[in-house]
């Protein structure tokens, strides 16, 4: 048997955009329309409505914390016009979770954007510092009472990667040279984020909060045991996995380090070119492993050297995302137990990691992919918006109530 420690924070996470529904001031939302998406988000989990019944749920099997985000786009629905009906919707949110004894993880921007800042050119802007800041100063100040932990960001890299460089997401830029400046401005104002946090909770008088980013790291492992693979292996991991982390933990900017984990990337270089050390991997099935419904390799053992590679900066860690989409569920159950036992390993090695959230509470709108991808800890039936708990939650719930596996 496994047992993890007392305070352990067990949940699961849902995102803004993936569940509520009707975010019609989103740049996703525009951008479903104009690249006419055969699932667009719609009315979502209508999680907007029934947030009430869905944490009645996340309490029910035994979560002592949940990790929300906030939609700017609701916030702030046009360029500095605010919205007190939104700002006191998520208000009421956070009392629902504290009343269930649910410790909220709040994040401030996970992917989406006000139409109007991506007109703008969003974090290409030469403003974009100004008016991010100006919508985190106006959701502290209405949640910092009853909030201790927050999340500036979501996924800086993957946001980057896919919407400035692959161009899969709006604004669908294919372009290095902007990936690259919107990686800096979002370390930028994740450290002046950090500080205005900090400095609106010491004018309330309030104990200093917790505050991160939710960094998705991989782990990159080379498929051939050569040299260049190796050392490719490597460079990804210092670029992908901590480089992010290592320009704003220089800052002091970081209280804990967040950490979303879901799947390996096997590096298998071609040649020795500055294209193949980036961008080189298998394209054969060498190591045989069960795989999401996206095709995305289950490797419990890289959580455990995504973790370990992180000791060197002595912080806390904080399992912000890891899930499996899948339709079948005794698959998700071992993919939970699996990665707790990679969890508990790093636990053993003397890291000291605060808790471990699920991804996701909900079936949701993955973005892209639509909403075939079953990641959720309950079934949404999107016709009738029935919730449905499934067996690996109810086995989860034993984990969280008890603290053993």
């Amino acid at each position: 048997m496994i047992e993890f420690p007392k305070r352990f924070l067990w949940g699961a996470a849902t995102s803004a955009y993936q569940v509520e529904g009707g975010n019609v001031y989103s740049d996703w939302w525009e951008w479903e329309k104009r690249a006419n998406l055969k699932n667009q988000s719609g009315a979502a989990c209508r999680h907007y409505d029934f947030y009430n019944q869905d944490l009645d749920l996340a309490k029910s099997l035994h979560h002592n914390c949940h990790r929300l985000s906030i939609e700017w786009s609701r916030i702030e629905p046009q360029e500095g016009k605010f919205s007190s009906e939104a700002l006191e919707h998520y208000r009421l949110v956070i009392l629902a979770l504290k009343e269930r004894g649910l410790e909220p993880i709040v994040t401030l921007h996970h992917f989406t954007n006000p139409a109007w800042f991506a007109s703008l050119g969003a974090w290409c802007n030469k403003d974009a510092d100004k008016y991010f800041l100006r919508y985190v100063s106006k959701v502290v100040e209405v949640l910092a009472n009853n909030v201790r932990f927050w999340v500036t960001i979501n996924e800086p890299n993957v946001y980057a990667y896919f919407s400035y460089l692959l161009g899969f997401w709006p604004p669908q830029e294919k372009s290095l040279i902007k990936s690259t400046r919107v990686m800096n401005t979002l370390e930028r104002i994740h450290i002046k984020a950090y500080r205005l946090i900090r400095q609106i909770y010491k004018e309330k008088n309030l104990m200093p909060p917790k505050i991160s980013v939710a960094q998705n790291m991989q782990a990159f492992v080379p498929c051939r045991l050569s040299l260049r693979n190796k050392l490719a292996a490597y460079l990804r991991h210092k670029s992908y996995n901590l480089g992010f982390i290592d320009k704003i933990f220089r800052h002091k900017a970081l209280d804990f380090i967040g950490v979303n984990y879901y799947s390996p990337t096997w590096v298998e270089l071609k040649g020795w070119g500055i294209k193949n050390f980036a961008s080189d991997v298998c394209e054969k099935d060498h190591h045989h492993l069960k795989k999401n419904s996206m095709g995305w390799d289950i490797y419990p053992q890289g959580l455990y050297d995504v973790l370990i590679s992180i000791k060197r900066y002595k912080l806390p860690v904080f399992i912000l995302e890891n899930g499996i989409c899948t339709e079948d569920d005794a698959l998700r159950w071992e993919f939970i137990q699996e990665h707790l036992k990679s969890v508990n390993k790093a636990l053993l090695s003397g890291l000291e990691i605060m808790g471990f959230i699920y991804w996701s509470l909900l079936d949701n709108f993955e973005w892209d992919k639509g909403f075939s991808p079953r990641f959720g800890l309950i079934g949404i039936d999107y016709n009738t918006f029935q919730r449905t708990v499934r067996e690996s939650a109810k086995k989860f719930a034993q984990v969280c109530l008890t603290g053993k596996l």
